[in-house]
């Protein structure tokens, strides 16, 4: 199962190509595979952030921004190192955070319950 993050929905992202402290807004449709979560999580903040756009700007991100964390399986990752004389695969976990500010919940539920539907409880 695909997910589609919709371009300015008022959802910023954190992802492994760049520095921890940067988020970007959302500003192109892209899909993530399912099938390739390894682990999903779920989580408000408990305090006020401060990230920076690509310009280094500040982006204050309020307490209760809704944060969901999926963390990629190493078969979406895996690539060659070009360092080594006999190719051994490099493995690096990446990972998705995307941000949902307080006022922007909707999406943030509607991506969660997509997500749930994957999960079995016991």
């Amino acid at each position: 199962m695909f997910i589609k993050i919709k371009k300015n929905s008022g959802i910023s992202m954190q992802h492994n190509g760049i520095d921890k402290r940067h988020i970007v807004p959302v500003t192109s449709n892209f899909l993530l595979n399912l099938n390739l979560v390894a682990e999903a999580s779920f989580y408000t903040l408990k305090e006020n952030k401060v990230r920076y756009d690509l310009d280094q700007r500040p982006i204050d991100l309020p307490m209760h921004t809704a944060v969901i964390h999926l963390q990629m399986n190493y078969v979406y990752s895996l690539s060659l190192d070009p360092k080594s004389k006999t190719h051994n695969q490099v493995a690096e976990r990446q990972f998705y955070k995307l941000f949902f500010r307080p006022e922007n919940l909707e999406p943030y539920q509607e991506l969660r319950s997509a997500i749930e539907t994957q999960v079995a409880n016991l």
